[in-house]
């Protein structure tokens, strides 16, 4: 593979596809319909300016609003705009508010941290106003599992929704969201077992979409709990304003990825890393080297899709134009916070942003892990 230390160079050739998967990030400008790519040379896309999009950065510099946490892995924001935060490690799940104040919410019964695994996602319900529900990902000591709890004041009523999701020491996925149907959605990794994202009869290597009861949500393609399946290891999942979904995932030693996600669709792992599906599976929309990603945590705001890049230690913005197609990706703040894991949209617009120094492969420093403020043009202050 040839890296460019952005992006690799590859033919583009308008192309409308009904999105696609992987493991790595670049996209198409010309394709005519929503999710276009271009097919480039060595399973690579190449991106290009977008017309139409929103081309949104930054309107300032991050600001530091929480230090010292232990391995913030996601983040999910209650009603009032204070955020729920997961520590991967010490299975602590905490609360911050938008001024930077901490406390401790509890620690999660039966989270058992070894390598990639521990205390992952946490989600809001859509009806936390009236249920208080709030949802967990996290690994056991035999699988992986979603698990709801009441939340007022404190943590309460513990039911475990969906158990017996495959575990590994890596690629355990993670990541819990509400989408705008109203259904939550988590993903799943393949923990190292390759075969198992092909297995419709595994939830390792998967999308799940379910309800708050963790049943298979209506509409489901297979009349289970699965939504999309080829994954590796999807740790970011997004809806922009039109509806549209879409997904990082970890590439293996060439290409990570973004995809848009559609209902029922392969995306090709362990077959195909990424582009290269010739219509048996989705291709990705975008593709990156792996030393320049490794995304994991994706939001929307301000026309661009935003992707928290590991080994690649910057933050990606995508940008997106009405129709979902994605333009020439931008790296920010690369080398300048180290290792980046959770991003998601603030009520007020700003993103808040995790490190990820302390989880055994970054370098951290003072004031590590911690979670940074970054404006964007539709942030309210």
């Amino acid at each position: 593979m040839v890296k460019t230390g952005r992006f690799t160079r590859a033919l583009a050739l308008a192309l409308a596809v009904t999105i696609t998967t992987a493991t790595a990030c670049s996209a198409a400008p010309v394709a005519p319909a929503a999710g276009g790519g271009a097919p480039g040379q060595g399973g690579a896309l190449t991106p290009a300016p977008l017309e139409g999009s929103a081309q949104a950065r930054p309107s300032g510099s991050p600001r530091t609003l929480v230090t010292d946490l232990a391995v913030p892995w996601a983040i999910a924001f209650l009603p009032g705009g204070d955020a729920l935060v997961t520590e991967r490690d010490s299975a602590k799940l905490v609360r911050v508010t938008p001024q930077g104040q901490v406390s401790d919410v509890g620690v999660i019964e039966g989270v058992s941290p070894a390598g990639e695994g521990g205390l992952l996602g946490v989600a809001v319900s859509p009806s936390f106003a009236t249920d208080h529900y709030v949802f967990v990902y996290f690994s056991a000591n035999g699988d992986n599992r979603v698990v709801r709890y009441r939340y007022d004041g404190g943590l309460s009523d513990p039911v475990p929704l969906v158990t017996g999701i495959p575990k590994g020491s890596i690629h355990n996925g993670g990541r819990l969201a509400f989408g705008p149907d109203g259904y939550l959605y988590a993903s799943t990794g393949e923990t190292g077992e390759r075969g198992l994202s092909q297995d419709r009869n595994s939830l390792a290597g998967k999308i799940l979409r379910m309800t708050l009861d963790g049943k298979p949500a209506p509409g489901n393609p297979f009349g289970t709990l699965i939504w999309s399946y080829g994954h590796r290891n999807v740790q970011g999942l997004a809806w922009d304003s039109g509806g549209r979904m879409y997904a990082t995932e970890f590439g293996q030693n060439t290409y990570d990825e973004i995809n848009l996600i559609e209902k029922g669709h392969n995306y090709g792992w362990p077959d195909v890393e990424g582009m290269g599906g010739g219509g048996k599976y989705t291709d990705p929309l975008l593709t990156w080297s792996t030393d320049e990603a490794s995304p994991s945590g994706l939001a929307y705001a301000d026309g661009s899709l935003w992707a928290a890049a590991l080994r690649g230690q910057r933050l990606w913005r995508i940008p997106l134009n009405g129709e979902g197609r994605v333009g020439r990706p931008e790296a920010l703040y690369a080398g300048e916070y180290g290792r980046l894991r959770a991003v998601v949209t603030a009520p007020d617009g700003s993103l808040w942003v995790g490190t990820s120094n302390k989880d055994g492969r970054g370098a951290p420093r003072q004031g590590d892990d911690r979670i940074l403020v970054v404006p964007t043009g539709n942030a309210g202050g």
